[in-house]
């Protein structure tokens, strides 16, 4: 979520960070055996610009990550432009490395991702055209997905545009880490068709793939009530240079519009979704329960939304143990020099005793 803060060797040996995976997206074959079961622990977090964060913020970051040793983290707004020279197709799935500057940058991204923890992980990539948007998804080795696709469609090689989704599909649920686009303020640049249309696709979405359990997590851009903000009545009133959208329902701050509540509200209960921080904490949090904080200096200092979410299919309910932001405070504490905080989510193992049996 880009308001304020404007950051600006192919698959190398066994020794280096997994740039893709031997599983090919859309792949039915099987990873690698594991007596593991499946993902526990789960972090997701905007980097705004995961490069910048390499090269600022790293120990930091990496230390919050030894830490909490998470299955898997699902990272947006990578802001990685992807591999394929100026006007040509680009391969949304590498980085690119085609110019003196891209292979500097890709080479200090592989060395911190080729050092622990994160040598731990492998990585699988959607990236945009240019320093935009784009997502990342990093599983542990020993928890190999069965199929990993990079669109809603689950076609296969086929990448969403801007990079916006990676979808893994496990043995017993699905994981969805996606960038959702902002709203933005003015119905003239089409900003609010684009939000409308992904919104529709989602709904779509979450409807079509309840044959398994689904984990939605990400940057879904969108506050779903007035506690979900810190100052409900400074967004609501909010507006760029004084334009008033033709809809109200279309006025105030993006991500805070009544009409994406309403949206958001229409997946969540077509899709059978659990918001998993709201299910474990009822009452509004002013120092903890924030994802996203506007700039320290200026109107938006101490301004703060919770767009950033972990969602469960209701059958994994009684499986949530924790959801938590990982920041605080107006001063960003805990955001790694992000304007958003990393949020986590831990589950309990799966029970083996069949529901039939259970009393």
């Amino acid at each position: 979520m880009k308001r304020f803060f404007k950051p600006i060797e192919k698959e190398g040996s066994s020794k280096k960070a997994a740039l893709s995976p031997s599983l090919k997206d859309g792949d039915d074959s099987e990873a690698s055996v594991s007596d593991k079961k499946e993902p526990l622990k789960f972090i997701t977090w905007n980097a705004n610009s995961l490069l910048l964060r390499v090269k600022n913020d790293w120990p930091e970051f990496t230390k919050f990550v030894t830490n909490f040793d998470p299955d898997v983290i699902a990272i947006q707004e990578v802001r990685i432009p992807a591999a394929g020279s100026k006007g040509v197709s680009k391969n949304q799935g590498e980085l690119k490395d085609d110019t003196s500057a891209s292979r500097e940058e890709k080479q200090m991204l592989m060395r911190a991702l080729s050092s622990p923890p994160f040598a731990n992980y492998r990585v699988w990539w959607s990236l945009s055209d240019s320093k935009y948007a784009g997502t990342a998804l990093f599983i542990k080795k020993c928890f190999q997905p069965k199929k990993v696709f990079f669109n809603l469609d689950r076609i296969a090689s086929k990448h969403e545009v801007d990079g916006r989704v990676i979808l893994a599909e496990f043995e017993e649920f699905r994981l969805l880490n996606t960038y959702s686009p902002n709203n933005g303020w003015k119905e003239e640049e089409n900003s609010f068709k684009r939000r409308r249309k992904w919104d529709k696709r989602m709904l779509e979405f979450v409807i079509q793939s309840s044959d398994k359990p689904l984990i939605w997590c990400g940057d879904l851009n969108v506050s779903h009530e007035d506690i979900d903000v810190s100052h409900p009545e400074f967004f609501s009133a909010a507006k760029l240079n004084g334009y008033i959208p033709p809809n109200k329902e279309d006025y105030g701050q993006p991500g805070f519009t009544l009409a994406e509540r309403k949206r958001f509200s229409a997946i969540l209960k077509e899709g059978k979704l659990i918001d998993a921080y709201r299910f474990l904490h009822k009452e509004k949090d002013m120092e903890c329960g924030f994802s996203w904080s506007g700039n320290p200096i200026g109107k938006y200092r101490g301004k703060r939304m919770r767009i950033d979410y972990f969602l469960a299919s209701e059958s994994l309910a009684d499986r949530i143990v924790s959801c938590e932001m990982h920041g605080q405070g107006i001063e960003l504490q805990g955001f790694y020099g992000s304007d958003h905080c990393p949020v986590s989510l831990e589950l309990s193992e799966a029970s083996s005793c069949p529901e039939s049996q259970k009393s």
